[in-house]
């Protein structure tokens, strides 16, 4: 199964990546983890079960790509940090990354000033024929996934916000490029690269 609705714990939380990105750079075991996530609440969530819900996320992101990246996270810039969290995000949600490169790409190209929940839509549904085994989500599901793919977006700065979802040029820093192209990160070069 390719498209999984698992991007809805979340969207970017880059000031949560950053912990996370340090203690995976600490390499701490367990006890450590559970330790810093629940006890300390390094993530400041309200419950320990959101806490957990957004370390399991975080992780899994960053788990995709390798130690360079997570320093990008834990050490850049505010910019740096938010393009190389996206970096993983998309690597983790092919339903992220294939929304970028076969639906933004297109509104760019042809000069389409703002995203609309119809085009979400029509995505999804075109979904299906790339992944048969893709759940059957409902409605409340699918309004969950569009707002945090819009969210992401406009962290991100592909879009001015997620209430005008106007696009908008993002030129993806040259550190977190140069890391994707090192790494021969193909897919997600041409998913974060979609503005003209």
């Amino acid at each position: 199964m390719k498209y999984k609705a698992d991007i809805t714990a979340g969207s970017l939380k880059v000031s949560e990546s950053r912990i996370i990105a340090d203690l995976l750079l600490r390499g701490v075991d367990k006890r450590a983890w559970n330790e810093a996530v629940i006890n300390m609440n390094v993530l400041q969530a309200r419950t320990s079960e959101t806490a957990k819900r957004f370390a399991r996320l975080i992780r899994g992101r960053l788990e995709t790509m390798q130690a360079d990246l997570w320093k990008l996270v834990r050490d850049g810039t505010g910019e740096v940090a938010t393009h190389a969290v996206l970096a993983s995000a998309i690597k983790h949600s092919p339903l992220l990354g294939d929304f970028l490169d076969l639906v933004v790409r297109e509104h760019y190209r042809v000069f389409t000033t703002t995203l609309s929940n119809t085009c979400w839509e029509v995505y999804l549904d075109d979904c299906r024929g790339r992944d048969p085994d893709m759940p059957t989500w409902n409605e409340s599901t699918r309004k969950r996934l569009r707002s945090t793919v819009f969210q992401i977006l406009a962290q991100a700065g592909y879009i001015e916000n997620t209430r005008s979802r106007k696009l908008q040029k993002v030129h993806i820093t040259s550190q977190v490029l140069q890391y994707l192209q090192r790494y021969n990160e193909q897919y997600v070069l041409r998913c974060i690269q979609v503005t003209p």
